[in-house]
C-alpha cells in the first residue's frame, strides 16, 4: 500500500481528495496497486455531516456562524464530527479482491478499526473498537475517533478522525447531543465522552503508517478530479445544506 501524506488548503478541497481517491481506484487496472492510505489535518477547524446527516438535528448551526466554522457534507454514512488542527485524519482505500468477507460492513469496520487498534495498543493500552465504527480507551470507554465507510463495486473508503490534542469544548459547542447513540454511550455528553489519545502526533500518524504497511509514497494523485469535486461538489450549498 502507498503512502499519501497530503493536506490541501481547503476543507472542500480535503473532502474531495477522499473521493477522488476511491474513484481513480475504480478505475485502476491493477486492484492492489490503488491500495492507499492517506493522513491529513487540516489547520482550519470545520464541520462535517455525514452523507445522510440532518444538519438542524446534529449541528448547532448558530455556533458555527458565530464562530465562523464552515459546515460541510461528506460522502460517506456516519455521523458528524468537528475536525481542525489536533484532530489527525486518516483515509485508507481498500481493493475487495482477496478480501471479499469485508463487502460485509460489519467486516469491514472490524478489519480496518481492529488493524489500527492493534497498531496503537503497545503505545496506548486499552484501545478496542466499541458501538458500530468508535474506537475508546479506558474505562468506562471514552471515544478518540469516529469513522465511516463508502463502498463502490471494487475498492471501499475507510475513514476517519483520531483525536490527539484537540480542544473537547469546540466539539460541545458545535455539535448538538446526536439522537441516535449507541448504548455504551450512556447518554453522556461530548465533554464526559470524548477525550484526546494520550500519543503524540508523530506516534500516531506512525502508527497507522505501520498498521497498513504504507512505507513507500504515492507521489501522484488524481489533482483534476479533486480539483473538479471540490467545485462542483463540496463548495455548493446544493450538497452541503441539502437535508
Amino acid at each position: 500500500m502507498r503512502l499519501l501524506d497530503l493536506t490541501l488548503e481547503t476543507p472542500a478541497q480535503n473532502l474531495a481528495l477522499d473521493e477522488a481517491l476511491l474513484d481513480d481506484a475504480e478505475g485502476a487496472p491493477d486492484s492492489a496497486g490503488a491500495e492507499v492510505l492517506r493522513i491529513w489535518e487540516s489547520q482550519q477547524m470545520f464541520v462535517v455531516a455525514g452523507s445522510s446527516s440532518r444538519l438542524t438535528d446534529e449541528v448547532n448551526l448558530d455556533a458555527c456562524r458565530t464562530r465562523r466554522v464552515p459546515v460541510l457534507r461528506r460522502a460517506s454514512g456516519g455521523a458528524t464530527i468537528v475536525t481542525g488542527p489536533g484532530c489527525l485524519m486518516y483515509s485508507v482505500v481498500l481493493a475487495y479482491r482477496d478480501r471479499s468477507h469485508l463487502r460485509d460492513i460489519g467486516e469491514a469496520h472490524q478489519f480496518v478499526l481492529g488493524t489500527i487498534a492493534k497498531a496503537l495498543r503497545p503505545s496506548a493500552p486499552g484501545i478496542r473498537q466499541a458501538g458500530i465504527s468508535d474506537l475508546v480507551i479506558g474505562e468506562p470507554p471514552l471515544k478518540f475517533s469516529g469513522n465511516s465507510l463508502r463502498c463502490k463495486r471494487n475498492h471501499f473508503l475507510y475513514h476517519g478522525t483520531i483525536l490527539y490534542d484537540f480542544p473537547i469544548e469546540d466539539i460541545a459547542a458545535l455539535l448538538k447531543m446526536p439522537s441516535r447513540q449507541p448504548a455504551y454511550r450512556q447518554a453522556r455528553s461530548h465533554h464526559d465522552f470524548l477525550t484526546n489519545l494520550p500519543l503524540e502526533r508523530a506516534a500516531v500518524r506512525q502508527s497507522l503508517i505501520d498498521a497498513f504497511n504504507a512505507h513507500q509514497p504515492r507521489a501522484q494523485w488524481p489533482r483534476e478530479l479533486t480539483a473538479k469535486l471540490a467545485t462542483e461538489k463540496y463548495s455548493r450549498p446544493e450538497w452541503n445544506e441539502r437535508l
